[in-house]
């Protein structure tokens, strides 16, 4: 479950990425980034759970 999170975590920051530099959505991309951050958090804390 850890890895998805991570793969998930590195679609998000990259879609985020191109969002920023190619499309220029605004406020709107920034959602990506959240959910990255988001997830990437919720693996660390599962992690130390284990």
């Amino acid at each position: 479950m850890r890895s998805i999170l991570y793969i998930l975590a590195v679609i998000l920051i990259i879609g985020w990425l191109l969002g920023v530099f190619v499309y220029s959505a605004k406020g709107l991309i920034h959602i990506l980034i959240v959910l990255a951050i988001i997830s990437l958090l919720v693996g660390i804390i599962r992690r130390g759970d284990v």
